[in-house]
């Protein structure tokens, strides 16, 4: 059709071809999404709604310009990493996940070409993404929001919004980092660590095994104690049954369970504590372990990589956190933020 466009537009005087163009540009691209769903997209896509936190992060990454708001509002620690332009964006509130606080008019006021969702893509989110595509005429894609993915998903969102250039740049800087990191996993000797990942103040909601909440422990060849469970999603876990697991690293991102750690005589006890094996991840202005479980998981990866395989580095972090808070937040970090966040 693009060809058929240059010869009328080479050969015919310009009000004769003008309603070619216009055709052209009407036309709808037919795409198939992760769920194996097909749609038609606009021939354009400049609004995009953001079902859930980590579709609002990934298109942010890409194309911010696009995002038409986000699911949340941003706390004040949170509002120094991102740039003025983002924070002016308006709370739509989400579609998926726990407290859904979006409806289909909040969608329609916002007139978006395009909803996507990023993370899982079983039958919940197949059916819910079916019925508001059914009920608002809008398309609605659904990106797999696997570990592995990161730079196959930044490509299929690109292709989706016409940002196919700032795509295969972002997905390949991604694809390089986990390409780096898994040389130096290579490398690593002894058995994996055990690791429990805490949730929450208390600590006691984790993820089984598979799950996207601690999907990067088990990238990491770390073995997720919880996923002696089974596999699935969050479950809350008794302190006893952290007691039986006996890990040897703890990870958190909630400052109030880091602080519990080191007082309450039953988690003290424990011999990640005793040796001093509990770490708090860096939370602003989203986690870095999860909340969202989204692209920001690259910073968690070596993070987290550091700390369970100490001896597999000797350059400084600075540098990656640097680089992936100007790429996926559009601000780089002073150094003092820097300090807070590797503190």
């Amino acid at each position: 059709m693009l060809t058929r466009r240059r010869l009328i537009a080479g050969s015919i005087a310009a009000t004769v071809a003008a309603p070619y163009l216009a055709r052209a540009q009407a036309q709808r691209r037919e795409i198939v999404d992760d769920a194996g769903r097909r749609m038609r997209l606009p021939a354009e896509v400049n609004r995009v709604f953001a079902a859930g936190p980590p579709a609002s992060l990934l298109l942010h990454a890409l194309a911010p310009q696009k995002l038409l708001g986000w699911t949340t509002p941003f706390r004040e620690a949170e509002k120094p990493f991102m740039p003025a332009s983002s924070l002016a964006l308006p709370v739509l509130g989400r579609l998926t996940g726990r407290g859904n606080s979006a409806n289909l008019e909040t969608v329609l006021a916002a007139k978006p070409d395009l909803i996507i969702d990023y993370g899982s893509v079983n039958a919940t989110y197949v059916s819910l993404a079916d019925r508001v595509e059914g009920q608002t005429g809008i398309p609605y894609l659904l990106l797999d929001g696997n570990l592995n993915r990161l730079d196959e998903s930044v490509i299929a969102l690109g292709l989706a919004t016409g940002d196919e250039a700032r795509a295969v740049e972002l997905a390949a800087w991604l694809r390089d980092k986990i390409t780096d990191l898994d040389a130096r996993l290579g490398k690593r000797q002894g058995k994996p660590p055990r690791v429990y990942y805490g949730r929450g103040p208390r600590g006691l909601d984790t993820g089984l095994g598979g799950s996207i909440n601690t999907e990067l422990i088990e990238r990491l060849g770390a073995e997720n104690v919880a996923a002696s469970l089974g596999r699935g999603g969050l479950v809350q876990v008794s302190i006893e049954q952290v007691l039986a697991w006996a890990p040897d690293v703890i990870v958190t991102i909630d400052v109030n369970f880091f602080a519990l750690l080191r007082q309450d005589p039953l988690w003290r006890a424990m011999p990640a504590v005793r040796a001093g094996r509990i770490h708090l991840a860096p939370a602003v202005p989203f986690g870095w372990i999860d909340f969202p479980p989204g692209l920001n998981r690259i910073l968690g990866l070596d993070w987290l990589a550091r700390r369970l395989y100490p001896g597999l580095f000797d350059d400084d972090p600075r540098d990656f956190v640097r680089e992936a808070y100007r790429r996926l937040y559009h601000r780089a970090p002073d150094p003092a933020q820097l300090d807070q966040l590797l503190a």
